[in-house]
Order: C-alpha cells, then sequence, then structure tokens
C-alpha cells in the first residue's frame, strides 16, 4: 500500500519499467514546480522575478518600518493605501510587518527598488526615496489584487529614465485639483514627467476664420503682464509653485512649457504688435527687435530670482510648428531657438523643446549639447540627424501616441492593443533605434485639445488619458520582453484602479431612501463622482422650483431640477451648459432616470425617454462640421437647496 515499495517494484524487478519511472519523477517535479510563485502583475511590469513558495498576509495589525528619516511620507502613504491599523515608524524590522530601507546598491540605479517578500514579511530596499516609492506602488498594486502577497525577490529596474504625458492647458482651461489628481495616478504606475503645456490657441476655422475671435489662453499668472494671463482659467504663481515641489515629493517632476514663436496668439491678443502679417496673428513676427525682448522677460518672470515660480530642473521652450517658406526667417527661427536654449540655461535649467530642425533646415547652429528634443514627427526633426547633431531625444511620435479629442484625426483614444504589441520609446515614427540607445530619454504621450469650444470636459479627458497611461508606463518601464501578452495584460490592468488618492473615474455608488437639500457626503478633495456607464434613479414629487436649483453638486459639476436659464433639467460643467427639453410639474409624482456613458447622457422619465443629448454639431468656417460632446461625470458630493421631495435616490455603474 505505499507508493514507494511500488516503485521499488517496478525500478528492480522490472528493468524495463524505468523509462515510465523518468516520465513519473518528472511529473512530480512539475508538480513541485508549480508550488513555486509566478511573476505577480503589477503595471509596468516587474523586470525580473525569481519566485517562492507561499504568500505574506496583509492584515490590519501590518507593521510598516523604515530605517531612514527621508522615508516617513513614503512609509506612511503606504499604510494609508493598504488601509493597515497601525502607524510608520522609524526603526529595524519587525517580524509579519513591511521594512522599507535605504540601501547602497549600483545594480538598483536611480529609480529601481528590491523587493524580499517571505512568509515573515516584505523587505523594500532602494537607493533614494523616489526609488523606494515606486517599491511602495507595486506593493499597493499587489494589495489591489489580494491580501496575499506571493512570495518571492522582485528586483524591478526602468528601461528609459523619462516616462511621461504632456497635457494640453492652453486650449483648455485645466483645473488645477485636476492636475493634482493626475500626479496622484501618474505616480502610481511610477510615470515620472508631467509637461503642462501653458499656452496655445484654436484654429481660426473654428472661429469665423477671424484671429480676432480665436480662442487662445495663456494659463499662468503674470504681474509683469498682468492683461496676457486667460481670465477664464489660470494659474497663480504660488500655487503653481507649490505644485510643481509637490509634485516632486510624489516622483513626478513637471515640466512648465511656454510656446512660441509660433502657437503665440494669446501674445498677440495681448500686444498685437508683435503678430506676422504674413503668416498669421498666431506667429510672432521674428523680424521686429521688440520680439525676443518680450520672451526673455516672461521667462524671467518665472524663472528668476531665489525662489522662481518654475522651481523644476526642466522647462520647455515650444519652438513648436513655425512656417518656414522664407529662408531668412528660418535662420532668424534658428537664432531664438539657440537663443531662448541659453536663456533657460542661464537660470540653471536644462532645455527642452519641440523638434523643429529639420523643417527649419538652415546654417545658424543651435545648440544641442545637454539639450532634449521631443520627436513628435520625423518630418520636422529627422531622428537619424538629431541624434547625430548630439540631442537627447524623447520619442513621442504623432502616428503612435496624440490624442485630439473628437477631431477627426489622430486618436480619440489611442489604441492600447498596438501600442502595447509593436511600439517602444525606440520606434520614433518609421524609424527604429536600438532598445535603451543611451540618446533616447524615453517616451511619452500627449493630450491635445485641438477643437476649443467641442464640449469635453476634465471627466472625458480623463477617461482618455487613464488607459493610455497604463499602457505607456508599460511600455516605458519595461519595454520589451513581454511574458503575458496584450489579452491577459489587458484584462488584468483593469483591477488596479487609479491609486488610493484619485477616484477621476467615478468609481462611487451610492443609494438612500431620501435625499435631503443641503446634504454633504464628502469634502471637495474626494471628487465623489460617478463615472461612465452608469445611470441615477430617483422618485420626486415636484414642488415649483426656481431658476438655478441643484440637485447634486460636486466641484466639477452640477445637475439642476431646474436650470439658471430655461428651468429644464440640466447639467453644466467646464463652462458649458446643456439642457433636457423637459420640466417638472408642481404636485405631480415622477420617476426620473438619467443615464451617461462617454458618447452622451440621457433622461428618461416614468421609463420612457424624454431627451437624449448625443453628439450635437458645430459649424467651421468652411462649413464643416465638428462634434460637441455633451456628457456629464455624475457629481455626487453636495446636495442642492431643492423643494422637491426625492426618494429612492440611486447612483450605480452600469
Amino acid at each position: 500500500k505505499n507508493p514507494l515499495n511500488i516503485i521499488a517494484i517496478i525500478v528492480f524487478d522490472l528493468p524495463f519499467m524505468r523509462k515510465y519511472l523518468l516520465v513519473f519523477l518528472c511529473a512530480v517535479a512539475m508538480c513541485v514546480q508549480a508550488a513555486v510563485n509566478e511573476k505577480p502583475f503589477v503595471v509596468p511590469e516587474i523586470q525580473q522575478w525569481k519566485g517562492a513558495e507561499g504568500t505574506f498576509s496583509l492584515v490590519s495589525s501590518t507593521t510598516v518600518t523604515f530605517n531612514d528619516a527621508a522615508l516617513e511620507p513614503v512609509a506612511h502613504y503606504l499604510v494609508q493605501g493598504v488601509s493597515l491599523g497601525t502607524k510608520a515608524q522609524e526603526g529595524k524590522r519587525k517580524p509579519n510587518g513591511i521594512h522599507i530601507q535605504i540601501e547602497k546598491n549600483k545594480k538598483l540605479g536611480a529609480e529601481g527598488y528590491q523587493l524580499k517578500i517571505t512568509k515573515d514579511g516584505i523587505v523594500l530596499s532602494a537607493q533614494n526615496k523616489t526609488a523606494a516609492l515606486w517599491g511602495v506602488q507595486s506593493i499597493l498594486q499587489l494589495a489591489k489584487q489580494s491580501k496575499e502577497i506571493p512570495c518571492g525577490v522582485a528586483i524591478d529596474v526602468p528601461d528609459y529614465q523619462y516616462r511621461g504625458f504632456m497635457i494640453d492647458c492652453g486650449r483648455k482651461y485645466i483645473p488645477l485639483d485636476y492636475l493634482r489628481q493626475l500626479v496622484h495616478v501618474m505616480s502610481y504606475y511610477k510615470m515620472n514627467t508631467l509637461q503642462v503645456h501653458l499656452n496655445d490657441n484654436g484654429f481660426k476655422t473654428y472661429f469665423n476664420d477671424d484671429w480676432n475671435e480665436t480662442y487662445a489662453g495663456f494659463r499662468i499668472q503674470s504681474e509683469l503682464f498682468p492683461g496676457l494671463t486667460s481670465k477664464d482659467g489660470f494659474y497663480t504663481k504660488d500655487e503653481f509653485r507649490r505644485f510643481i515641489r509637490d509634485a516632486a515629493k510624489e516622483g513626478v517632476e513637471i515640466i512648465p512649457e511656454i510656446d512660441a514663436p509660433a502657437h503665440a496668439l494669446a501674445f498677440t491678443h495681448y500686444r498685437p504688435s508683435l503678430s506676422c502679417e504674413k503668416y498669421g496673428a498666431d506667429h510672432l513676427d521674428l523680424q521686429n527687435p521688440a520680439v525676443v525682448p518680450f520672451l526673455d522677460s516672461l521667462w524671467s518672470e518665472y524663472l528668476a530670482g531665489p525662489d522662481p515660480v518654475f522651481d523644476c530642473p526642466k522647462v520647455h521652450i515650444g519652438t513648436d510648428e513655425y512656417n518656414n517658406q522664407d529662408s531668412v526667417v528660418v535662420e532668424l527661427f534658428r537664432k531664438l531657438t539657440d537663443h531662448l536654449i541659453h536663456t533657460v540655461e542661464g537660470y540653471g535649467k536644462q532645455a527642452v523643446l519641440w523638434g523643429a530642425l529639420t523643417h527649419a533646415k538652415g546654417k545658424t547652429p543651435v545648440k544641442s549639447e545637454n539639450v532634449i528634443m521631443d520627436m513628435w514627427y520625423n518630418g520636422y526633426a529627422d531622428p537619424k540627424v538629431m541624434k547625430e547633431d548630439g540631442f537627447k531625444m524623447v520619442s513621442v511620435p504623432d502616428g503612435y501616441v496624440y490624442i485630439v479629442p473628437e477631431a477627426g484625426y489622430y486618436y480619440n483614444y489611442l489604441n492600447d492593443k498596438m501600442l502595447y504589441e509593436r511600439w517602444t520609446p525606440a520606434q520614433i515614427g518609421n524609424q527604429k533605434f536600438e532598445e535603451r540607445d543611451p540618446q533616447i530619454m524615453g517616451g511619452m504621450f500627449a493630450l491635445w485639445n485641438d477643437v476649443c469650444g467641442n464640449g469635453i470636459s476634465v471627466g472625458d479627458l480623463h477617461h482618455r488619458i487613464f488607459p493610455a497611461m497604463q499602457v505607456i508606463s508599460q511600455k516605458t518601464w519595461h519595454a520589451v520582453n513581454d511574458t503575458i501578452g496584450y489579452a491577459n495584460w489587458d484584462k488584468q490592468r483593469r483591477v488596479l484602479g487609479e491609486g488610493p488618492l484619485s477616484n477621476e473615474l467615478g468609481n462611487t455608488e451610492f443609494s438612500t431612501a431620501n435625499l435631503l437639500p443641503g446634504q454633504s457626503f464628502a469634502p471637495a478633495s474626494e471628487m465623489r463622482q460617478l463615472g461612465y456607464d452608469y445611470q441615477v434613479d430617483f422618485d420626486i414629487t415636484w414642488s415649483d422650483e426656481k431658476e438655478g436649483t441643484v440637485l447634486m453638486a460636486g466641484p466639477r459639476a452640477k445637475v439642476y431640477l431646474s436650470d439658471p436659464i430655461g428651468g429644464w433639467i440640466g447639467f453644466s460643467r467646464d463652462g458649458y451648459l446643456f439642457t433636457f427639453r423637459y420640466k417638472g410639474q408642481p404636485g405631480v409624482t415622477e420617476h426620473i432616470t438619467i443615464k451617461g456613458t462617454n458618447k452622451n447622457t440621457a433622461l428618461y422619465v416614468n421609463d420612457k425617454l424624454v431627451h437624449d443629448l448625443k453628439y450635437g454639431i458645430g459649424y467651421k468656417a468652411d462649413k464643416k462640421t465638428y462634434r460637441i460632446v455633451r456628457t456629464l461625470v455624475f457629481p455626487l458630493q453636495q446636495t442642492g437647496d431643492f423643494k422637491s421631495k426625492i426618494t429612492q435616490f440611486k447612483a450605480r455603474k452600469l
């Protein structure tokens, strides 16, 4: 009855059966090997993993310790993120706990970390605080999937040092509170660079072919040129300086961008004498001697002094898409580009610029040493030539990684599958370089708000940014050696969420038997809201509501029982007011349903569709149409001062 006796009989009494014993022993070995943990899933994927048996259990009493005072905020973030009932403490490692330590290990580099996970706890080692934070983010992602953390050793070092995203705040005002939320999400996915495009303008074809009517924005407070700053949304110097410093604490470097001499309509609206009559008012006139002093003064305002507004290592000088028809002007463009590089370097900053020097090919030299070039289109800057010239390059090829919401060109949403399977930062347009080429710093994706006034909301932008963030994180940290395939990766990434500090996707669900006026459900900083796809239901016995009566509000949106203009059911967000063609009648009881997706918002009364706000239609000067987005991320933070009786309120995801 003992299996070992049976094996012995087979081996010694039936020699011809020995080959079957080998098969059996191989099967036993495979079973033993199966007990060793496979590489756990995080985004970006862990570079090296050596599995062990068993798991470490995260429980409320799990301790968190650290060996260096600089790690205290990182350790505290971990405690909050996993909702532990303990307090992070400086000191030696404790049994059944997590220990974070700064430790010299040149193999880990500036951003790499090591996790040693045993049944008795986790030891996270890194050479500095930022790298330790990246290790903590991996622990948080593991904990998001299961409180049982698989044992093994992870060594995780990024393939590229520059892992970024650029957001266009010039054509659409992006509230600073959203940029802060964006930093939380970026940090969670080890994305370390956020380029903030601070000025730009729309295309005049959307504004009756009139430059005076065309929208332009400059988003940073200017005391030197006080009329320059946009009235419909801007960042004060103090809050932007704090934002840069706070982001750095989360491992995210902010690169502020002031774009000139093209994309410069905000400057020429402010000072028309600077505009170029030949190429259009969105071009500064490079033959005007006042242009350079103006730009020098502007940069001085944000870079000069002991406490500069742009308190960051790098700044972006723009230099994107200037007209190249006149060879004389091309040389002036190159001269200005070189001048701006030296100007910001004079303030101790590293210069970043858009690739344009193939488009503006000429004889005037442009400094390349220690200068970073965003490689967006090979016709504007040939990557091979720029490499030979000595520029450091960031891969941001428009045909792969440009989002332009509802424009009808580039991507409305990035093609994540294509990027996952085919792109790395070594692919710049149609040119492929060696992986980890030392002159390719990394890659990023970009979101441009080209179509000013098309109704896009911050919630719509985030709905596009978030999945792109995950795939670009993957492809800039762990660029090659995919081990699980896109289908598995895509399925598992959806579980990870935005991290413990953000709810921009709106995963709040809520119900109450009685919804009362003046109720507050969360502070504004928590972003209590319901994102796509969703359904909100409630019963209402109508009273006579005055115009402007709010049902529910949040920092980004208001839902009206009676809108401020016509008294309709409707909503406002991002400076837009959209209304359903329906008004409640005093004394009438009805069941109201509002459904929202990333394409429409619909109102039902007593289960009958009343009005579906699908895409609206706008008209350009050339009579072509464009889409106007009428969507709503439903706010769930504060009720309004309504008089109607509202019961059985339920907000849920579909």
